[in-house]
């Protein structure tokens, strides 16, 4: 689906298509292109309208790639990913938008619908979008700022998960504990993977290292780089959250197993005299004392019975059960 902006003359008017004749109008018209799953005649205009670098499109279309930042002559080009919670997967999953900018134009790209981008064009449909009047590089700034502002509550709901695992690996932890938690620490990995080099990319936004964003511009990325240093700080915490979820996990299952196996060895040392004992009187020799002896057997049943008890009772009071 193409979707596509034109702010001139002081509003904000949608069109069907657009034109390469159009990029060369008067100053102060400023051009964004929405390409959400294009079929293969919508994405000629990058090529046909907007002569997108090759290599940039072949980034734009690739099923997954890290984020990224590239200056093309007279164009910017620039993946980064947005985080949402897959509620079927229970999975904290990434989707990448793929970001042109021009002189006087803005192309976004991206495969599912991303809430930065509806925001964006329900204010552009409505003639009250505050930043494609001011430039791309201002609306440029307000999508990579909604962008990035969704990543706090996933997190927050990220956090919340981990507190339950570490809850449960306190209470009872099974095998299916182990999952989630490995399951978490790859969430945990995927945040902090794609984080760190956009926090790299908001850097560079901000120093004013692009002719295309202008100085005025570059202070609002400062803003974005702060949230995204916050972001990467809280990915090692809960690094390090999961971890110590992880090693109380294999203590708590280690601290089991030895339980048990206490357990197991004190009824084999409670069976050991038994065997003893049986094992002697199980001899088939002719001439044995106690082999005649009326209350032979009962005897030798109190016998057992005794040192089972003495043993268990001479356990208790060394603390071994």
């Amino acid at each position: 689906m193409l979707t596509y902006f034109r702010f001139a003359d002081g509003h904000i008017e949608r069109r069907d298509a657009v034109r390469k004749e159009d990029l060369s109008g008067p100053e102060g018209v400023v051009h964004w292109v929405d390409l959400q799953e294009p079929d293969p005649e919508e994405a000629k205009v990058l090529e046909s309208v907007f002569a997108v670098h090759p290599l940039a499109v072949e980034d734009m279309f690739a099923e997954l790639h890290h984020p990224k930042i590239d200056e093309y002559e007279g164009q910017l080009f620039i993946i980064v990913h947005a985080v949402r919670f897959d509620v079927p997967s229970d999975r904290l999953v990434t989707s990448k938008l793929s970001v042109v900018l021009g002189p006087n134009y803005l192309i976004t790209h991206h495969l599912g619908p991303l809430v930065s981008i509806d925001v964006a064009r329900e204010q552009c449909q409505r003639d009250l979008n505050p930043a494609l009047p001011k430039g791309a590089d201002f609306l440029l700034h307000q999508i990579l700022d909604k962008l990035f502002e969704r990543y706090f509550p996933n997190l927050e709901t990220l956090q919340d998960k981990i507190q339950l695992v570490e809850a449960e690996v306190f209470h009872d932890p099974t095998q299916e504990t182990l999952s989630r938690i490995f399951q978490l620490k790859r969430d945990v990995m995927d945040v902090r993977r794609v984080c760190t080099p956009q926090r790299e990319i908001a850097n560079r936004l901000a120093r004013g290292e692009f002719d295309l964003v202008s100085h005025k511009a570059a202070v609002y990325f400062r803003d974005i780089y702060d949230d995204l240093y916050r972001l990467v700080d809280v990915s090692y915490f809960y690094q390090d959250m999961v971890q110590a979820t992880l090693d109380a996990y294999l203590t708590a299952v280690s601290n089991r197993l030895n339980e048990t196996m206490r357990r197991l060895t004190v009824i084999g040392a409670v069976l050991m005299p038994l065997t003893l004992v049986t094992g002697i009187y199980g001899m088939n020799f002719e001439y044995m004392p106690e082999l005649g002896f009326r209350y032979g057997y009962f005897a030798v049943l109190g016998l057992m019975l005794a040192l089972s008890l003495g043993l268990i009772l001479w356990f208790k009071h060394k603390g071994w059960v």
